[in-house]
């Protein structure tokens, strides 16, 4: 494991160089982790997209409020006499930081590449059969047959240079899982409203403002972004004044921040629940005592887990109230959630025992569960608390705690037999859902499948969405799904995150329901 108090000490030694001088201009931004990657095809993680947001730019993103809005994309629509065909006019006077034009060919470039194996992006383009550049400002994507939803689709793939990604062999997405760099890993050049001056990974960024941005110039114009994975240290930098801002608050200390001369705290809720999921196939776990069979297989097991878990108790207990309680993997922000859906059963631990008993298995087994220690609301304390809930029926959890940097090519390589991750849906749409975490895992789905679900035709169903015209036909077919999905416990969804961000009184940054703000939006007083 990384020396992180190290890296946090160099962090804040450099910041608090910074006190005295620090301006209007300069923001010192901390979170819980860093951006696994600048290569801005390679990982599907929200992190990593807050932080590529400042650099690159895509086609189109999301306000505040989630309303889709415009940004290197103008005007979008179905081209006139052919539904199949969506049209995107380009934003003219667009320049690259290297001082490159911005044309139809970089979005043609970047969609293919974001479309390529390695891309973690790619299922969000999967309806995609070819981009064409129609003249140096519109391009033309082609679907495979009427795709009313796309443009929700395209909110964090990110457009690059196509001369200086071939310049630096960067045809190619970095395979992540494999522990692979490429020039991206560490070097940008976007469109975007500002531009990489500095990158120590985990340890320190800074990004100084585009003077050649197209949009209006944000008063920020430095910013330092410090990862500091500690709860109290994060909180203390914020106290002290080496920090401004702290995107990621802890529960516990929101109450007393909110309450302190000089600091401000905004809240709201995020589009992302955080769950549990398990592997789903045939084969023996890894890490468990029953070497001869997968215990998370039979249907007893998994009722009898959703049976114990007691979401009101980690509310209270473990988030100080600061979550909403769920028990379908999908936030109200997101077409297809329901009420029903939502609700949970009561707490039964001595049915669950029953079914303990049986599935086969009275005395329990044992497992590992793998969780993160940095990336969600308290990750690692959520996962503790399940740990112990579990205990009641006899499964003996060790819990594997890591930083997500660590934990994200553990799950994508499916090499975790028990894990917890947090979901958010940036197309307000379950399509996204299914496309990544219940279609069997291909080429072109099931990216996250981390439990290696699969059922041919919960699979033709999920297809069918991407070119359903009629929308409450595709409504129904979702629900559908949902409640297969639900019936076969593909996942043990726990609650839906609320955000905290604390700052200096003197400034506003409002909650971003994908916990994806900007920095350009923060406003002085």
């Amino acid at each position: 494991m990384r020396n992180t108090l190290t890296g946090i000490a160099a962090a804040l030694l450099a910041s608090s160089m910074l006190v005295g001088a620090a301006s209007a201009e300069t923001l010192r931004w901390a979170r819980q982790s860093d951006a696994l990657t600048l290569d801005p095809h390679s990982q599907n993680q929200g992190v990593t997209h807050t932080f590529n947001h400042h650099i690159y730019e895509t086609l189109l993103d999301r306000d505040v409020e989630g309303n889709l809005q415009a940004r290197l994309a103008t005007d979008w629509y179905v081209k006139e006499g052919d539904e199949t065909v969506w049209v995107f006019e380009l934003r003219e006077g667009v320049t690259f930081h290297g001082g490159e034009e911005f044309t139809a060919e970089d979005v043609v470039f970047s969609i293919e590449r974001a479309k390529s194996e390695n891309s973690n992006m790619r299922q969000l383009h999967a309806d995609v059969e070819s981009v064409a550049a129609v003249d140096d400002h519109t391009v033309e994507f082609q679907m495979a047959g009427p795709s009313p939803l796309y443009p929700n689709n395209i909110t964090n793939t990110f457009i690059k240079d196509k001369g200086w990604s071939e310049a630096n062999d960067l045809q190619e997405v970095q395979d992540f899982a494999a522990g692979e760099e490429n020039f991206a890993v560490r070097n940008t050049n976007g469109t975007g409203p500002y531009v990489l001056a500095e990158r120590d990974p985990d340890v320190r960024s800074v990004l100084t403002v585009n003077e050649n941005w197209w949009g209006d110039a944000p008063a920020v114009t430095e910013i330092i972004y410090t990862p500091i994975s500690d709860n109290a240290t994060r909180v203390a930098a914020l106290l002290s004044g080496e920090v401004d801002l702290v995107q990621d608050v802890p529960v516990q200390d929101i109450e007393r921040l909110a309450g302190t001369d000089g600091v401000k705290v905004e809240t709201g809720p995020e589009n992302r629940t955080i769950y549990f999921g398990y592997a789903l196939d045939d084969e023996p776990l890894i890490s468990s005592n029953v070497t001869d069979e997968n215990p998370f297989a039979n249907p007893l097991v998994r009722e009898a887990m959703s049976l114990v878990i007691d979401r009101d108790a980690i509310r209270q207990v473990v988030m100080r109230g600061q979550s909403l309680p769920t028990c379908v993997n999908m936030p109200p922000f997101v077409n297809g959630w329901t009420e029903e859906l939502d609700a949970c059963p009561a707490v039964d631990v001595e049915r669950a025992n029953e079914l303990m008993a049986e599935a086969g298995y009275p005395d329990g087994f044992s497992v590992t569960l793998d969780t993160p220690n940095d990336r969600y609301v308290n990750d690692e304390a959520i996962s503790q608390a399940f740990v112990g809930m579990l205990g009641q029926i006899g499964i003996d959890v060790t819990l594997a705690s890591r930083p997500v940097a660590q934990h994200s090519p553990l799950i994508l390589t499916n090499e975790t037999d028990f894990y917890l991750l947090g979901w958010g849906v940036p197309t307000f749409d379950s399509a996204y859902n299914f496309n990544d975490l219940v279609h069997s895992k291909g080429d072109d789905y099931g990216t996250y499948n981390i439990g290696l679900y699969s059922n041919p035709e919960v699979d033709e169903m999920i297809q069918s969405l991407g070119t359903m015209t009629d929308l409450d036909a595709r409504n129904a077919v979702i629900a559908d799904i949902w409640a297969q999905v639900q019936e076969d416990r593909v996942f043990i969804p726990v609650h839906n995150q609320v955000l905290a961000y604390a700052m200096r009184d003197d400034m506003t940054l409002a909650v971003h329901p994908e916990n994806q703000p900007s920095m350009t939006g923060i406003v002085f007083e």
